[in-house]
């Protein structure tokens, strides 16, 4: 059992909180233009989920991904997810249920992880971190290092640009709200956290980008 901590207050840096489950899978559908299945499990095969293995998901939305990790774990490993939406959770805990998953959701900040040190093999973050402000994401790559055991990794999922003039569709819908990342970006932010990028480039659904980042073996 993980040693936790709860949150209740939102961290200073700040961030944006999504809320409205049904419509966040029906949008994640949409956008990746009915390749989420496809989508999702190219994620867990770039994350190389192996039995056993515990793992985080932050951000975790509805549970989708993580609910899909606990299938690569099996019986003997762990997965926990996180999100700062009560009412993502509950869809998630829906779905856990209905799956017969004993996957772990828990209210929580990405930037105030409620984990002990070294606790994961892999920590997943999924279209997330472009709704965080830089210096929300320094701490939440800062946190994600320290949770993860020596030789661990994070796998990071997000929106880049597509460098056209004219915006695909995933870009037209996330301006200006949301933003994007680019991937030079994503490498720096976990490198400056000690974390040194193993493998990285297009996903190949629209603009989205990944990097593996790997910790030290200490």
């Amino acid at each position: 059992m993980l040693n936790l901590t709860v949150q209740n207050k939102p961290p200073a840096t700040g961030g944006l909180v999504l809320h409205g489950a049904t419509r966040y899978d029906w949008l994640l559908w949409l956008l990746t233009l009915g390749r989420e299945i496809a989508l999702r499990e190219q994620i867990l095969e770039l994350a190389a989920l192996e039995p056993g293995q515990s793992i985080l998901d932050v951000g975790c939305g509805t549970g989708t991904l993580a609910l899909a990790a606990k299938r690569r774990v099996g019986a003997s490993g762990r997965v926990y997810g996180i999100d700062a939406s009560p009412e993502m959770l509950s869809r998630a805990y829906q779905k856990a249920a209905k799956a017969k998953s004993d996957v772990t959701f828990l209210k929580a900040f990405a930037q105030e992880l409620p984990f002990a040190d070294g606790q994961f093999n892999t920590v997943l973050t999924t279209i997330m971190l472009h709704h965080l402000p830089r210096g929300a994401r320094r701490q939440c790559a800062r946190e994600i290092g320290r949770v993860l055991k020596p030789g661990g990794r994070v796998l990071a999922v997000d929106f880049g640009t597509s460098g056209s003039t004219h915006p695909t569709l995933l870009e037209h819908f996330r301006r200006p709200r949301h933003g994007s990342v680019e991937l030079s970006d994503l490498i720096a932010l976990f490198s400056e956290e000690g974390l040194h990028c193993i493998q990285s480039g297009p996903v190949g659904i629209s603009s989205l980008q990944f990097v593996v980042a790997q910790q030290a073996n200490h």
